[in-house]
């Protein structure tokens, strides 16, 4: 195993207990960032992305401790459970390591109603879970995808106080790493009719823009109509929102239109919008740590994404 960054039970306690509600939602310089960054989000990535999470892996108890965390920040936001529950337990197989495998899963969900278009789903989404240990080292995932569920829950908070026009639905996935799994099973059976579902918007590495200043937006070239909505954000700081990775030419690993659990969205036939950072030379090895982040950039791609939302939010179904 390597060295041991940072310790997350006793600051996992702590939140339980909610000593951290006093940085709600205000701002704390962080060494190494170029702007202020938010406490709460750059605690929610260093805390899932510690060395006593064991890499979030689907059915580990370092998964469970994730969860667990994730659970307890929505209840702290005050984001109710859908009617069907806050959980959604699956089975499935997927790959492994060591080959197929069958692996227990559990996707955590949160709902906020819409005070416009109430019966309308903007189902934001991003996994929690990453590959684990493996080769005796841990996998901590700080970028994939710590990051994208540190933004999820940015957002929850920013909409807890300012309430969303559509009813959003927040899911955690489990198993993404596996297959798609959690999102593959939420498809095929959703708490709600996936006609009724507007838009999903995956958040997926939005941590280190650094690598060429873009936020990636993936998926108007199959929904056009939501790319101008998108078109009029300007940057922040120095992080830019960027289309592509979608059209025929974008070929291999260029290609983001199945890379993550949009794709299971995408083909079930639900529109679908993916935000996240381009690859860089810590994906999918241990060396992916909160220690290689930039918080200030970190903070800008949230700060994108969550004026993203807010003008898909308000220029769809118009």
């Amino acid at each position: 195993m390597r060295r041991r960054l940072l310790s997350a039970s006793p600051i996992l306690a702590l939140v339980m207990a909610g000593a951290l509600s006093a940085c709600m939602p205000g701002t704390a310089e962080v060494a190494g960032s170029e702007t202020a960054v938010s406490s709460q989000l750059w605690a929610d990535l260093t805390i899932l992305s510690a060395d006593d999470m064991e890499g979030r892996g689907t059915g580990t108890p370092g998964g469970e401790r994730a969860r667990n965390y994730i659970v307890s920040r929505f209840e702290q936001i005050g984001i109710a459970a859908p009617p069907m529950g806050r959980l959604q337990p699956f089975t499935a197989e997927g790959r492994s390591h060591e080959g197929r495998k069958t692996f227990d899963g559990v996707n955590i969900l949160g709902l906020i109603p819409g005070t416009r278009v109430g019966n309308r789903y903007i189902v934001v989404t991003a996994h929690y879970d990453h590959v684990g240990m493996y080769g005796g080292q841990i996998y901590n995932g700080a970028d994939d995808n710590a990051s994208g569920v540190a933004t999820m829950l940015a957002l929850a908070e920013y909409l807890k106080a300012n309430p969303p026009e559509h009813s959003v639905l927040f899911v955690a996935f489990d198993g993404e790493e596996r297959g798609l799994l959690g999102a593959k099973h939420f498809v095929e059976a959703p708490p709600f009719p996936l006609e009724s579902i507007a838009l999903n918007l995956n958040f997926d590495m939005t941590a280190r823009a650094e690598t060429d200043g873009y936020l990636w937006v993936t998926g108007t070239y199959q929904h056009p109509t939501l790319r101008p909505l998108l078109e009029g954000i300007g940057p922040i700081g120095s992080v830019s929102l960027a289309f592509g990775k979608d059209t025929p030419q974008d070929t291999g690993a260029d290609n983001w239109v199945s890379a993550s659990d949009h794709g299971a969205f995408h083909a079930a036939g639900v529109p679908f919008l993916y935000l996240g950072v381009d690859f860089h030379p810590d994906y999918h090895k241990p060396s992916d740590d909160a220690e290689r982040i930039t918080p200030g950039v970190f903070q800008n791609s949230t700060d994108l994404a969550i004026q993203s939302f807010r003008a898909l939010d308000a220029g769809m179904s118009r």
